[in-house]
């Protein structure tokens, strides 16, 4: 990640800062698009908590999880755009303890969705063994790797860190994006190695399930085809994550072409880059799912009554839910 893809729209460095109005409006934005899509995102974490059947398909174990780093990512990402405009500088260790969260959030997104892609690879080409290999427990213990490898890969950043600055830098005020803390070089050089071995890993893996399922599909059916469109929507779901690695050279060629737009530039490429990409996984499952999207409505929309309780919707529908998945 660069400099502001967890750090926020960093746009009072230097002598650049917006008028108070336009800081208004940027914040009012940021915060607003941030609860909207977070209470579609907590909508979707209620049902699936609420329903049985969901609670122990594997499918959408992994979708949940991959709703839950969406709300941790937006919501520190926004917290720390609108630290940068209210406080500016924080205390370095509650900044380290930000950056750390949100840099696992982020290296989790694409391994979450390589392992979706995977699953469903096992669901249309191997359907016999699915239910043997696509266990409720090799599920949660897929996701305890998935924080395992994030892990691996920020520590060592956290121990360049205790190894390279001063003992008084973790005493002092920093504005907090990933370049104003982890400044080391060799930290910038292992943050490029392991973003590039990331996306190569992962890519290989979609591309392979892909590919896999359309040459499986000798008759083009409906559960085919949807496979092929949910993995078709989670490269389009981790094109646009790829763009927190490419933002620098982004900002360059748009800056390149409005020189003078410098802080609508970088608030433009926050939306795209933060915003944007948690916009896509309500509407991957939440939304196209019809299993899903049954019960969502009742929740999304507020329309609980007792004849529709979910309690009741449960036991009366489940088999039919099931069948419709």
């Amino acid at each position: 990640m660069n400099l502001s893809s967890v750090g926020g729209n960093v746009t009072s460095v230097g002598n650049y800062r917006d008028t108070f109005s336009t800081a208004v409006a940027k914040n009012v934005i940021v915060v607003a698009l941030c609860i909207s899509i977070n209470y579609i995102n907590g909508t979707l974490v209620h049902t699936f908590r609420k329903h049985q059947i969901f609670n122990v398909n594997p499918r959408y174990i992994l979708f949940i999880h991959l709703v839950i780093n969406d709300i941790m990512q937006l919501t520190l990402s926004s917290f720390l755009h609108v630290i940068s405009y209210v406080l500016y500088i924080i205390n370095v260790p509650f900044c380290i303890t930000l950056l750390i969260i949100a840099i696992l959030a982020t290296f989790n997104t694409p391994l979450n969705l390589a392992v979706m892609a995977v699953e469903c690879y096992i669901a249309i080409c191997i359907p016999l063994r699915h239910g043997q290999i696509c266990t409720v427990k090799r599920t949660y213990v897929l996701i305890g790797l998935i924080w395992v490898t994030s892990a691996v890969c920020i520590l060592p950043d956290l121990f360049i860190l205790l190894a390279t600055e001063p003992l008084q830098f973790f005493h002092s005020r920093v504005l907090c994006a990933r370049d104003y803390v982890f400044r080391s070089t060799y930290s910038l050089k292992k943050r490029d190695a392991s973003h590039i071995v990331f996306l190569v890993l992962v890519w290989l893996t979609l591309f392979y399930t892909y590919f896999r399922i359309l040459f499986a599909a000798k008759q083009a059916n409906t559960d085919i085809r949807k496979a092929r469109n949910t993995i078709l929507l989670h490269g389009f779901q981790l094109l646009l994550c790829m763009l927190t690695y490419v933002r620098p050279m982004l900002e360059k060629g748009l800056l390149y072409l409005f020189p003078k737009q410098y802080l609508a530039t970088r608030f433009t490429c926050y939306i795209t880059v933060q915003i944007l990409p948690r916009f896509v996984s309500p509407i991957v499952y939440g939304l196209r799912d019809q299993t899903f999207r049954r019960y969502l409505k009742r929740y999304l929309l507020c329309k609980v009554s007792i004849r529709n309780h979910p309690e009741n919707v449960t036991n009366s529908g489940t088999g039919h839910a099931v069948k419709g998945q």
